[in-house]
Formats: C-alpha cells, structure tokens, sequence
C-alpha cells in the first residue's frame, strides 16, 4: 500500500474528521446523519494517519510528494 495522501491532504481530513466527530458527540446531528457523520469522521482520521486513500488510485490522484 503505498502513500498516496500528503501533508496538506493529511492535516485537512484530520480536521474535517475531528469537526464531524465533535458533531456526533455534542448532538449537533441527529438521526441517519449522526451515522453518517461518525462513520465519514472516523474514515478521514483513518485515512490521513495511514496517509493512504483508497478512492484515490481509482481516481488517479496522488497528492503525496515524490520520493527523490
């Protein structure tokens, strides 16, 4: 599984995770979207500390600094 997420994408989906999540916890949503908040919060930390997406590859995308 190489990297294919870099820093910057990283950062943001750490902080767009921790914004659903903190949603889910502090009952700013409710119902199904609570679900889907939670579930799309804690894919975002997942992603950005394996620094790997696996939407990427089949989208084409790397935003991951090439190795010199």
């Amino acid at each position: 599984m190489e990297k294919n997420a870099g820093t910057v994408d990283r950062i943001v989906r750490v902080v767009i995770g921790i914004i659903l999540l903190y949603a889910v916890a502090t009952g700013m949503v409710q119902g199904i979207a609570m679900y889907v908040a939670g579930i799309l919060g804690l894919m975002m930390l997942i992603t950005a500390a394996l620094a790997y997406c696996p939407l990427y590859p089949v989208l084409k995308i790397n935003t991951a600094s090439k190795p010199k």
